[in-house]
């Protein structure tokens, strides 16, 4: 199992995946599941990715591998974020029509491409796909229920990136403490609209020393406030 989050944002967006893929009493395997495309001043393309790790590298081979060929559709030579979404999503049908549907899949896919604002978009097994709206600004994949009540009791589309990232950051933090086949290390991303930049990714590892503080912070202050409530008065 796996958990990514990924927000779409006034000012930009957010990614975070962890990097677990198999986890065992004497087997534990670790995997990156965000992978980033980009072409200077022109494109910013984010995939993250939950499932049957075979069918999710063999999509990402198929990717990279059709980057190369002028003569066809390609992450690179697309001209919008939903014509991109639709490449991903057939690439996806292809390999479990291929493999077999038992071998499932589910990427995000986020980005912009230049004359347009950044898109982000959930691509199921089937090849189709959702996009995320202002009321609707995030979406996450695999483990998703331990980080969610927080996602939505904080964010809003107008949440600035740095407390969008801390946000994501204490959801991925609950899933760690909840399931024991997500885990460290992460991989994040912050994408600021219209820089067409993949330079702020980060790699946090447990010794990460800001992610363990802000991870201490948040268990002190829920059992302090936990402790405050009033006596029980049913």
């Amino acid at each position: 199992m796996t958990y990514c989050v990924a927000m779409r944002l006034s000012s930009g967006m957010i990614f975070v995946s962890d990097s677990r893929t198999n986890a065992g009493v004497d087997h534990i395997s670790s995997f990156r599941k965000l992978h980033v495309f980009q072409k200077d001043d022109e494109r910013t393309l984010v995939l993250q990715s939950a499932g049957n790790l075979a069918t999710t590298q063999s999509v990402l081979s198929l990717l990279r591998r059709g980057c190369s060929d002028a003569e066809k559709p390609h992450l690179m030579n697309c001209s919008n974020m939903y014509d991109v979404a639709l490449l991903v999503g057939d690439m996806l049908r292809d390999v479990l029509k291929r493999d077999g549907e038992e071998f499932s899949g589910t990427l995000i896919l986020g980005g912009q491409i230049k004359g347009e604002e950044p898109r982000l978009f959930q691509i199921y097994p089937q090849g189709n796909f959702i996009e995320a709206s202002v009321d609707t600004p995030y979406f996450q994949i695999g483990e998703s229920k331990y980080g969610k009540p927080i996602i939505d009791r904080v964010l809003r589309y107008d949440t600035p990136l740095d407390q969008a990232m801390q946000c994501a950051l204490i959801s991925m933090d609950s899933t760690l403490a909840s399931n024991i086949s997500v885990g460290l290390p992460l991989d994040v991303m912050i994408y600021r609209s219209d820089t067409f930049s993949d330079g702020e990714q980060y790699h946090i590892t447990d010794q990460h020393p800001y992610f363990s503080q802000i991870r201490q912070l948040w268990s002190k202050g829920l059992l302090s406030v936990f402790s405050q409530l009033p006596p029980l008065q049913l």
